[in-house]
């Protein structure tokens, strides 16, 4: 073989080592700087405890898995680049709007949604790290807010997903959004031919809370009985407590459904 061949051969085998060790280069520094990134905010969150809101704590939450992630897609991006027939197929793809459109309006629809639906919680805040809200059938703490979707604890300790998506675009309850204690609330039936009257006046003197006539039907009359605020994570032996107390006398003054004392 000529020298000139094998040179041209051999600079060429060069190129294309250089080329892979440049683009594991980038994907390793990436992870690299994602780390560091990823460990410095956990330091200062864990410097900061018992100074951050609960505003403050999401959204540098927030930012920081932005930050992590558009690192590692940089990192990827110039890896990729390094190649020129991969480069040459993403120029291709990209200059063709249509197609660029279509790809991601099929492909990223949902998580687009998610993810601009997490930035809008995460500036206008509805919810917090720490928060005790109602959403559907679920309640429970809010344990983190992250790219497409936000984490409830529940009482029990169970743990629930929910969509960015639908938290923004659903109706939901947040119980210390502006204070860090709820009022106690149950509802009692009595028949519909019972002294409601009486009923309120019983309950409001067995509990020391307020009661009132919430609900009249042709099966029952519901009294609404509200009791002292505590802290949401009491809010549920409280309530059964109360409900239990209601009941036990309603029952003792004849008042309940089919019973009488």
């Amino acid at each position: 073989m000529p020298a000139g061949d094998l040179g041209t051969l051999l600079l060429a085998d060069v190129g294309n080592h250089s080329r892979w060790i440049t683009a594991a280069a980038a994907v390793i520094v990436s992870i690299l700087v994602a780390f560091i990134v990823h460990r410095a905010f956990e330091q200062r969150a864990r410097l900061a405890v018992g100074v951050h809101s609960p505003v403050l704590d999401t959204r540098l939450r927030f930012v920081r898995r932005v930050l992590v992630a558009a690192i590692i897609i940089a990192g990827l991006f110039l890896a990729l680049n390094q190649f020129a027939s991969l480069s040459r197929l993403a120029t291709s793809l990209l200059a063709s709007g249509a197609i660029a459109a279509a790809i991601l309006g099929f492909a990223a629809r949902q998580t687009l949604a998610n993810f601009v639906a997490g930035v809008m919680l995460a500036v206008t805040q509805p919810l917090r790290i720490g928060d005790w809200v109602s959403f559907e059938d679920a309640y429970g703490i809010v344990e983190d807010v992250r790219l497409n979707y936000t984490v409830l604890r529940t009482p029990s300790e169970q743990r629930i997903v929910i969509p960015n998506e639908r938290l923004a675009g659903g109706i939901m309850r947040n119980d210390t959004l502006v204070v860090a204690a709820v009022s106690l609330d149950v509802s009692v039936w009595i028949a519909p031919g019972a002294d409601a009257d009486r009923a309120v006046r019983v309950l409001a003197e067995a509990t020391g809370g307020g009661a009132s006539v919430a609900e009249a039907t042709p099966d029952g009359i519901r009294i609404s009985v509200t009791g002292e605020r505590v802290t949401p994570a009491e809010k549920g032996a409280r309530e059964a407590d109360l409900r239990a107390r209601c009941l036990q006398r309603l029952h003792a003054e004849g008042l309940l459904p089919g019973m009488q004392a």
